[in-house]
């Protein structure tokens, strides 16, 4: 019979825990009245896959270790109409898998999240660091990024609609594939509703990497939303270096009033322009790879004619700038290598070279995504 309910479980040497996972999925789903399917998605090197198979328990290999990796080589197995994912290391109670999915089941909603920050998270089953700090700063951020309301972002335990799961566009294989299923709801506008689970103690040591994990949840929401983390600053920036670099220097002589204001708007100028090429690289890589939808403006911009406009305008300003040090060189050397009076002219012809390598280099970079794999 074809269940209802399909429990994935990403696994990695989890054989202290396993067992009592899936005994409380049985449990749950058995008093719940629950036809339900367990799939281990396991990247082992200890006896977990083995401890599965004993209780019945279909067992798949992922080709690549990772997270994310775990759960997309193990959708395609699900048969159940509800997927619920969690982790394999006990800190989520599976048999609490009737009240996960109800909120489903009814109608009310497309997919659930089992909310540690408002349920009960149990002494030494997470560390201050992410209690208090990573995780309700990493869901913060995603909140205000992508217009979501989520409490605990980067929970484990969620149940989601077969079909609502398949309409969602996911790509990760690392542990940003949390942030990323989440930011596909809210694109795809699943409903969601979230209900307070208990978090407990690992009893096997801990796979997460505190900094590098939550960088790379970081990393992907910047990939997903370039515009607020560098089009907008590198704007201001630029604002900024504009105005401190040809207003503030003309109060006065630039040598002995004016000289900090110039090489500060240098510094905010050639700042602004790395922030908005950055941006333009990156919003670039995530249309490519299917990460970001492509709107018209950006579209006008990835074009062949649009990149090569930025490649010349970045050679002349290189030419310009190199010009300009050069000229700087023969005055200098026609007066025999005495002291002059060349700070603006030099600060210029910086300014000129970097924006121009900036804008050089950001083109040839984004005009080689374009080519065909």
């Amino acid at each position: 019979m074809k269940p209802l309910v399909s429990v994935i479980i990403p696994t990695l040497n989890e054989e202290k825990t396993i067992e009592s996972c899936i005994k409380k999925i049985q449990s749950g789903c058995l008093q719940g009245n629950i036809s339900c399917e367990i799939i281990i998605s396991d990247s082992s090197t200890d006896n977990t896959p083995e401890i599965a198979r004993s209780h019945g328990v279909r067992v798949i290999h992922p080709e690549k270790k990772g997270y994310g990796n775990a759960y997309l080589t193990a959708f395609p197995f699900a048969k159940g109409d509800i997927i619920v994912i969690g982790d394999g290391d006990d800190t989520y109670d599976f048999s609490v898998i009737p009240e996960l999915i109800k909120p489903i089941t009814e109608g009310r909603v497309d997919m659930v999240i089992g909310s540690r920050l408002k349920g009960t998270i149990f002494s030494g089953s997470m560390p201050w660091l992410h209690h208090y700090i990573g995780n309700p700063l990493l869901t913060w951020i995603l909140n205000k990024t992508f217009h979501t309301n989520f409490s605990d972002a980067h929970s484990g335990l969620r149940a989601i609609k077969k079909r609502s799961l398949d309409s969602l566009s996911l790509h990760t294989g690392g542990m940003e594939f949390a942030s990323e299923m989440l930011i596909e709801s809210a694109r795809k506008g699943l409903s969601y509703e979230e209900i307070p689970i208990a978090y407990y103690p690992r009893i096997a040591p801990s796979n997460l990497h505190s900094f590098a994990d939550g960088w790379r949840h970081i990393r992907f929401i910047l990939l997903m939303r370039p515009i607020p983390f560098l089009f907008i600053p590198g704007g201001i920036f630029m604002f900024m270096g504009l105005i401190t670099f040809f207003l503030l220097p003309l109060r006065g002589n630039i040598e002995s009033t004016g000289l900090h204001s110039l090489i500060l708007g240098a510094i905010f100028l050639t700042g602004g322009v790395q922030f908005l090429m950055t941006g333009l690289v990156l919003k670039a890589y995530a249309v490519m790879h299917g990460f970001d939808r492509c709107n018209d403006p950006f579209r006008s911009l990835l074009k062949y004619q649009s990149l090569e406009v930025f490649l010349f305008l970045g050679l002349f300003m290189i030419g310009a700038g190199s010009i300009l040090g050069m000229l700087i060189i023969f005055n200098w050397i026609g007066t025999s290598f005495r002291s002059l009076s060349q700070v603006t002219n030099a600060v210029f012809a910086l300014c000129c070279i970097l924006i121009g390598m900036q804008l050089f280099f950001s083109a040839i970079i984004t005009s080689m995504m374009r080519l065909p794999r």
